[in-house]
């Protein structure tokens, strides 16, 4: 079976758990034959340890200079631009009108697909007076202002000019899968919502190739926690959280198929407009054998965190909460493992002017990427999770392999995952994680207890081989060869 992988800032460019999904995915899947879409920022270079079965990679770079490598276009005419214009005017309607029906979306971004197809769509979003058009139509739908009413759907705030120029600009990029040849595939499978689903929709449209959606965290609530920490202007960040939440909703109502992988996203996705009928959580699992127990502990106490540094972890809480632990156990050490990705460098130098703030610099120390991850869980008495959005992580289910007790927040599956192997407390609260990580590394009892169940959970509900045949069921149920040209 031919399968179209479609990947977001992740796979293969990009580690974390989801790209750690993936190469388990494809590896754990040597009968089927892949192809891997990867949306990017930029032009990125190949990386050379693709699994065997990767017949073709694709990259879309959304923001890069070079435009997508074209094929011959036939061109269009003046009734193909009308009706591309149309098109756009349809997803207008559908960005500035609350609660409008996901199909009123898919059709006009069918139409402009149609277009990009045989011309230049970049050119016609960006067009003479397609910014005008964006400030006239937002201007008439956004909420006064000063309104004391609630509004009806997401929050749409008036605009300036410079509002409007930038939102066809980052249109133009957005819609950039749409000029991609559609993926000729038995199935696509996107590894979450956003923008990679666009590529699942040119297939659906041009072949009535089936669709796969997996979701690990929520891409409609990370969306809204990511841009706390842009510099947009208010205006256009309620425009980008419409633009986001009408296409997680036509994706919901594309797919045919919804794996979330844990039961708090499928609240999330029901919430947002999927049909129950079509959802089926799937676990994330791990190989136990490549996270071995270990009995030796360190000499101080210490507290390991393993993730990249990114907001989304909240390595703040984590700071904080271990200064407070400090004031409980002075000789206490903080070890968190993992790398910066791009665009977390500010961040990162945040994190550590933190440390010195509360006071915990040398005791509270940034290690970078670790070789073996198991190491970085092993160096702990204990493994700490601070996030304030997560899937289903599998640095919680690693850790728990390895039989650490884990201290984690409430968020997306970590309940889930959990059960009653750990002591999970509320996100943003440095006093409750602090209180959690105190009561482990005061009691060895406790912890030999909790990291004895988390591992034998593991074993019994989260091992990768479950995860794998949970997918080799699903892809010949859903997939049918698809209609591609010879």
């Amino acid at each position: 079976m031919h399968v179209a992988l479609l990947c977001e800032g992740t796979y293969p460019h990009a580690g974390g758990g989801v790209s750690v999904w993936c190469d388990q995915l494809i590896r754990g899947l040597p009968e089927h034959r892949f192809q891997v879409y990867a949306l990017t920022a930029q032009h990125e270079v190949t990386p050379g340890d693709l699994p065997d079965n990767v017949q073709r990679l694709e990259s879309v770079p959304l923001w890069s200079l070079q435009p997508l490598p074209r094929r011959a276009r036939t061109g269009a005419g003046h009734a193909d631009r009308r009706d591309a214009l149309d098109g756009f005017a349809q997803l207008m309607y559908a960005l500035f009108t609350p609660g409008s029906d996901p199909e009123v979306m898919l059709g006009g971004l069918r139409r402009l697909h149609t277009y990009a197809q045989a011309a230049d769509l970049e050119a016609l979003l960006t067009g003479r007076g397609r910014a005008e058009q964006i400030y006239d139509l937002w201007s008439r739908a956004a909420q006064p202002t000063r309104s004391q009413q609630r509004p009806e759907g997401d929050l749409l705030l008036q605009p300036t000019l410079a509002d409007a120029v930038q939102a066809t600009l980052w249109l133009s990029r957005f819609l950039r899968p749409l000029s991609v040849r559609p993926p000729a595939a038995d199935l696509t499978h996107a590894t979450g919502n956003g923008l990679s689903t666009l590529l699942a929709f040119t297939a659906k449209w041009a072949y009535g190739t089936p669709f796969v959606l997996t979701e690990h965290g929520i891409y409609l609530r990370e969306r809204y926690l990511e841009l706390r920490f842009t510099s947009h202007s208010p205006a256009f960040k309620s425009f980008l959280l419409r633009f986001y939440g009408c296409l997680t909703r036509a994706a919901y109502r594309m797919a045919d198929l919804i794996t979330p992988g844990s039961r708090y996203n499928e609240r999330w996705e029901v919430r947002e407009g999927a049909d129950p009928a079509r959802i089926m959580a799937v676990y994330n699992g791990v190989n136990p054998a490549a996270f071995p127990p270990s009995a030796a502990e360190p000499a101080q106490p210490t507290i390991s965190w393993v993730g990249r540094i990114d907001p989304l972890k909240d390595l703040e809480t984590l700071i904080r909460a271990f200064a407070l632990v400090r004031e409980e156990l002075p000789g206490a050490q903080l070890r968190m493992f993992g790398s910066v990705p791009r665009g977390n460098e500010d961040y990162a130098r945040f994190c550590h002017s933190l440390t010195q703030e509360v006071g915990v610099q040398g005791s509270a120390t940034f290690e970078g990427h670790v070789p073996a991850v198991v190491d970085a869980y092993h160096a702990g008495h204990m493994v700490a999770l601070t996030s304030i959005s997560e899937g289903f992580p599998y640095t919680l289910i690693e850790a728990m392999a390895t039989g650490r007790a884990t201290v984690s927040t409430d968020v997306g599956g970590v309940s889930e995952a959990v059960g009653e192997a750990g002591l999970v407390v509320p996100s943003r609260d440095p006093h409750a994680v602090a209180r959690a990580c105190v009561q482990l590394l005061s009691s060895a009892p406790l912890r030999e207890r909790l990291g004895r169940a988390a591992r034998q959970r593991v074993l019994s509900q989260f091992t990768l081989d479950s995860f794998l045949d949970v997918y080799r069921g699903l892809y010949p149920q859903v997939a049918r060869p698809a209609r591609v040209p010879a």
